[in-house]
């Protein structure tokens, strides 16, 4: 499994190498998208990717945690949460792509 994280900048050289727009116009461009999805889920709406995923906002009720030290219980208060359910397309590639390093593992062993 790979260390490296995508960033901000990373999505924009993808921008600025695939369609061409100035660096400025990628960073904007990702810039914007982020800010509309990030504002959307603060509202409390759901955002639907096409072949990539839901954000979704999930109501959690108040619970007993426990503070793993002590054993001493401590009430953990309601909140809203996001999560990310990824699409059965986004599902696919990801089990294709390990099921490729795991075939290329295996051919590297039995070498």
């Amino acid at each position: 499994m790979s260390d490296r994280t995508v960033t901000r900048a990373d999505l924009a050289e993808a921008v600025f190498r695939k369609i061409g727009l100035s660096r400025t116009e990628s960073a904007y461009l990702v810039e914007s998208i982020l800010e509309e999805i990030c504002a959307t889920i603060a509202r409390g709406e759901s955002v639907k990717i096409s072949s990539f995923g839901s954000f979704l906002v999930r109501d959690k009720n108040e619970r007993v945690g426990r503070n793993p030290k002590t054993g001493e219980e401590v009430p953990i208060s309601p909140r809203r949460v996001t999560v990310f359910k990824p699409s059965n397309v986004m599902k696919e590639r990801i089990l294709a792509a390990h099921m490729a390093r795991t075939e290329e593992g295996v051919l590297k062993a039995a070498e």
